[in-house]
């Protein structure tokens, strides 16, 4: 009988069960009895908190899927081969004309001294479509797929992410969205078509000064359910902030606590929170006042109003769908947060690799490219490794959207480690540029951007709660073979019968990975030979099989894992390691051909490899509960406690050499940016003059080994590099700024008046 096996209905997929499964069941089996279920049961119940409605709405948003599988402790590359992605041809077209013109009318450094785009901006906007990318076409949207709203918030990023941002919040959480999913026939035929073509510019009205991470709390936002003139509806007092574009939206997506003291609903409807939709000129409704976030330009304000009425027939769905909005934005976040501000992340990463890789060629200090020095080669080497992992993980989540999944968890994942990630890329690329990164002007490509990025680290879910809290609560609920099943048996109070059936099952999933764990670390290849994606596949397997027993064993902490937000925050680093190391080695199958692809794949493994370890390692050694961390850490490393020991100098440098010479892979990880026709653009020279460096390096090198002079055609090569070098790495110079601008031609600045420089600075002032 051991030695068989059995295929049987597992979670809704057919699994083939391996010898040490077979087993584990047995052992399972053995365990559980009749005599001890019972009182296990009570001990649990009293253990696990009960779900609230809010919780529950979080835990069965969306779908779940590779996410499972890596629960499971047995994911394969396999699981992962029916996903391709690509823009549409229409989507592609979108792309090459209207978004590039877009992008070239904008010139951030105006955009940011202006707070706001140019009115050709949106007008552009509303007239081509930008604000309805993801409104079907029978309401006169573009109907464009999630990828294709990623590609073009991505390539619009490269540019302005202000601009970025504005094109994002009408494709996103917001009013268009949640009309297509619930609104009523005449609210789609009313609003959609409006919105679509710009008429109306949405917002969403969610966050409040004590409703933040907290949002389901809403207490600055609230109603009653009330009865005027006959007629049934709301009276509702808000306070809402950080709303982008509410400044100059015509319509508010607004969610707020809904109470119904007097039973008016009569069943139709419930309390709860619920979700309005309000036009601008709504009696009450205030909206236009604004914040000021850091360098960014693009509209974000309050929206504020008290005691305002709003009648049923504005509530999103109808009064049938009142105290149903926590369910609405809970499904429309598992697919929004894993498109647009991963867009601008991956974006952002791409422009380091392309503007600053080349940068770093054509810079030379001691008469040698800065690309060449060991210092400058570590962050480049990061930066080829993020930008490829950010890419991987874009890519790998589009394709799964674009199957009709909705990954709740991982669109977590893709939240935190992409915004994360990309400042790292950021700071990396900062450090590269040097002076020419902080001087503010039309010809510095990432300022802004290093700037800005605390905002995507902020919005839609802040990084320290999606990591800490969300990521593995929501995942190990969602997505855990066993444990959601557990905890329903529990809650229904006396279900004995179905707590004995999944808690074997637990056990044996338990099992099964020890078994895992173990066997793989023994097996584990120690080479990698010539097959790369065979090597880090197995090393990956290994990983995931020693989180799973990990999240298992964790469960002895019941109720208090809840609370447990470090160790939530390290398993939420192993388990969004392991998506992202799968969705590299996804992506490197399918780009297998390109030049330089091995260099920058090596790297970023061993980097997600030993982030996994690192991981794996705070939570055996910070374990609360005695004997468990230690157990772990034998399970999980048997052999040694640091099989993985990071990328190596020689790994970085390659990384490093790839980005800053003309590759495939510079080209791959150069897809979908902006690059302006204009041949004086910043971006436009660098990759125009950086196959030119480097030929003329070439001829330079081989005169001097030759011991020969330059032939005219080498020094014609040689001047013009030259010549657009010494243009590219002059930064900007303004003779005004600030309230200088605004003053008289004999104004002196406060530090010279009084002092004999003062008459020269204004002879010199009027004369400029």
């Amino acid at each position: 009988f051991l030695r068989s096996t059995t295929t049987e209905q597992h979670n809704g997929v057919m699994m083939q069960r391996t010898k040490s499964d077979v087993t584990a069941k047995v052992v399972s089996s053995m365990i559980i009895n009749r005599r001890i279920t019972g009182y296990a049961y009570k001990v649990a119940k009293s253990m696990m908190p009960k779900i609230s409605d809010t919780e529950r709405a979080a835990l069965n948003a969306g779908t779940v899927g590779f996410d499972r599988i890596i629960f499971s402790g047995n994911p394969t590359l396999k699981d992962l081969k029916a996903y391709s992605i690509k823009a549409s041809p229409e989507e592609q077209a979108f792309l090459d004309k209207e978004v590039n013109e877009l992008c070239e009318i904008l010139d951030d450094y105006k955009i940011t001294a202006d707070r706001d785009m140019p009115e050709e901006f949106w007008n552009r906007c509303k007239k081509q479509g930008f604000f309805g990318m993801i409104i079907p076409k029978q309401y006169g949207g573009k109907g464009f797929s999630a990828h294709g709203h990623s590609q073009v918030v991505q390539k619009i990023s490269t540019r302005s992410s202000s601009a970025a941002g504005t094109v994002t919040v009408p494709n996103s959480l917001g009013p268009g969205e949640l009309l297509m999913r619930y609104g009523t026939e005449e609210q789609k035929n009313y609003f959609l078509p409006r919105l679509a073509a710009g008429d109306l510019i949405p917002c969403f009205g969610l966050t409040a000064p004590h409703s933040g991470s907290d949002a389901a709390s809403m207490s600055e936002a609230f109603g009653e359910v009330v009865e005027r003139n006959g007629q049934v509806g709301i009276v509702a007092s808000f306070n809402k902030r950080y709303i982008t574009l509410a400044p100059v939206a015509g319509v508010v997506g607004l969610a707020f606590n809904l109470k119904d003291p007097n039973g008016l609903l009569k069943g139709k409807g419930h309390e709860g929170i619920t979700i309005a939709l309000l036009e601008r000129d709504h009696p009450g409704l205030e909206m236009g006042r604004r914040h000021d976030p850091l360098v960014a330009a693009f509209m974000n304000g309050t929206v504020t109003g008290k005691d305002v009425f709003i009648p049923m027939k504005s509530i999103i769905g109808g009064q049938e769908r009142c105290g149903f909005g926590w369910n609405m934005l809970m499904d429309c976040l598992a697919e929004g947060r894993s498109v647009s501000l991963p867009a601008s992340a991956v974006g952002g990463a791409k422009m380091a690799v392309n503007a600053v890789g080349a940068y770093a060629r054509v810079r030379k200090q001691f008469r040698v490219p800065i690309a060449e020095m060991g210092g400058v080669q570590e962050a480049l080497g990061r930066i080829a490794s993020e930008a490829f992992i950010l890419t991987s993980a874009q890519m790998l989540i589009n394709s799964m959207l674009a199957n009709h999944e909705q990954p709740a968890v991982l669109s977590a994942v893709m939240k935190y480690e992409t915004t994360s990630r990309s400042r790292n890329v950021v700071n990396d690329a900062m450090d590269v540029m040097g002076g020419a990164g902080i001087c503010r002007g039309p010809n510095n490509m990432i300022g802004n951007g290093y700037m800005g990025l605390p905002i995507a680290i902020t919005v839609e879910g802040a990084n320290i709660l999606t990591r800490s809290m969300i990521t593995f609560g929501q995942g190990l609920n969602r997505s855990h073979p066993n444990l959601i099943k557990i905890i329903n048996t529990i809650e229904k109070g006396d279900d004995v019968k179905g707590f004995t059936k999944e808690v074997q099952g637990f056990l044996g999933h338990l099992f099964s990975n020890i078994t895992r764990s173990i066997s793989r670390a023994v097996s584990r290849p120690r080479s990698k030979g010539k097959d790369l994606e065979a090597y880090y596949e197995a090393q990956l397997s290994r990983l995931a099989a020693n989180f799973a027993v990990s999240a298992d064993l964790a469960l002895v902490l019941g109720g208090r894992l809840k609370f447990e937000e470090m160790l939530s925050g390290r398993f939420a680093d192993a388990f969004g390691t392991l998506y992202l190391g799968y969705a590299c080695l996804w992506y490197y199958s399918q780009n297998k051909h390109v030049e330089g692809i091995d260099a920058v794949l090596e790297l970023a493994m061993e980097t997600l490899l030993k982030q996994n370890q690192t991981a794996l390692h705070g939570l055996n050694s910070n374990f609360p509960v005695p004997g468990i961390g230690p157990l772990m850490r034998s399970i999980c490393f048997p052999l040694g406690n640091s099989p993985y020991t990071g990328p190596s100098d020689a790994m970085l440098k390659r990384a490093a050499k790839v980005i800053t010479t003309p590759t495939g892979i510079r080209n791959l990880l150069s897809e979908g940016i902006f690059i302006s026709a204009n041949p004086e653009d910043r971006v436009r020279m660098l990759n125009d003059v950086l196959p030119l460096a480097i030929e003329a390096d070439k001829a330079v090198e081989a005169a001097k080994k030759a011991k020969r002079a330059l032939t005219a055609e080498e020094t014609a090569l040689v001047a013009k590099v030259s010549k657009m070098v010494n243009e590219i790495v002059q930064v900007d110079v303004f003779e005004k700024l600030g309230n200088e601008l605004s003053e008289s031609a004999d104004y002196v600045r406060p530090a010279l008046r009084h002092t004999k420089f003062a008459q020269q600075a204004v002879k010199v002032a009027v004369a400029v």
